[in-house]
């Protein structure tokens, strides 16, 4: 980035997590722009000067700029991050991608895949954005409200460019909130997609008053199956060891500010599905994800059971209770095989 002037960094989505990043990015000393295609919402943002929908009550840093339109988000920005929920990142990368200055890389702190292809996020980004642009993910364990709120955290950015990938990370890396590289860009996906599934069946576990055992054999055969999986795809497994995979999974299995937790809390309480989702009121990954890491594991003749019981739950097919009791009838077998 240039040396004269401070770093310029255009935040794409102003939900909770955008918001957050903004907040991280402008104490680092950057001009921030956070974009949302929300009008109203960007107004009432710009006037109050804070995220009154989803984060009230963090102010935001008098560098932050907001605005609803890409084209003036991105101009002169030395760095993008895409945070909007992966059901809109396509449709984002895609008008980004008119408006994306020379020699700006992107980073993104979605979690998810892309419901259109089944792909994981870095594949549709190296699709939509111009050749040679660097690319990065930030994942890991990371509630939106701790950061904005100062409280000590860590992610990883993970990068085929180690140069890009410490870039980044310098950005985010404060004397409070560390900030690691790697270079697996499958097993950074993976780990940030999958566990929001895992988060579900935990949380039924404990809307069902199960008890700290069965949270506990739920996460640890959670991660087996996310190694397997993450191995089939062409992961590192060591990326699922660190922040990306087992960080975020116990994070986002035992915090109550898991969206993906607290839906399962209620299905295990036997709430219905559209109800949960409604009373939550914010975008729930792990719906969607569910349906499309089975695909992956019918695609890779995977056994992964819970996976594929919380998958039928959200569709209908059992109830909470039905396929926790299922999954507990499972025979015997070995831990490892």
């Amino acid at each position: 980035m240039p040396a004269q002037r401070r770093p310029r960094i255009a935040v794409l989505g102003a939900g909770s997590w955008g918001t957050a990043l903004a907040v991280l990015l402008a104490r680092r000393e950057a001009d921030v722009v956070l974009w949302g295609r929300d009008a109203a919402l960007i107004a009432e943002i710009e006037r109050v000067r804070e995220n009154p929908r989803y984060l009230p009550g963090v102010a935001l840093p008098p560098v932050i700029a907001v605005g609803s339109a890409i084209a003036n988000a991105v101009r002169e920005a030395d760095l993008v991050v895409v945070v909007v929920p992966s059901h809109a990142f396509r449709a984002v990368l895609k008008e980004l991608a008119e408006h994306l200055p020379a020699s700006c890389g992107v980073a993104w702190a979605t979690k998810g895949f892309d419901p259109e292809s089944g792909r994981l996020l870095h594949e549709v980004a190296r699709e939509i954005l111009p050749g040679g642009t660097p690319i990065a993910a930030i994942t890991g364990p990371s509630f939106a409200r701790e950061v904005a709120e100062g409280k000590p955290g860590a992610v990883t950015v993970h990068s085929p460019d180690p140069a890009f990938a410490e870039r980044v990370a310098a950005l985010l890396h404060t004397g409070w909130f560390r900030a690691y590289t790697g270079s697996d860009l499958i097993g950074a996906g993976l780990g940030g997609a999958m566990k929001n599934v895992l988060a579900v069946a935990t949380g039924v576990c404990d809307g069902m008053g199960l008890g700290a055992n069965a949270r506990a054999g739920l996460i640890t055969r959670g991660m087996a199956e996310m190694l397997k999986l993450n191995a089939a795809l062409g992961g590192r497994p060591e990326t699922l060891m660190g922040l990306a995979g087992l960080g975020d999974l116990v994070l986002t299995c035992t915090g109550d500010l898991s969206r993906n937790r607290r839906l399962g809390i209620l299905l295990g309480q036997g709430v219905p599905l559209a109800e949960a989702l409604a009373r939550i009121g914010q975008v729930v990954e792990g719906v969607q994800t569910a349906r499309i890491i089975v695909r992956h594991v019918e695609r890779a003749g995977l056994d992964l059971p819970i996976t594929e019981h919380v998958h039928r739950v959200l569709q209908g097919e059992l109830t909470a209770e039905e396929g926790m009791r299922r999954l507990l009838a499972r025979e015997m077998r070995a831990e490892f095989d």
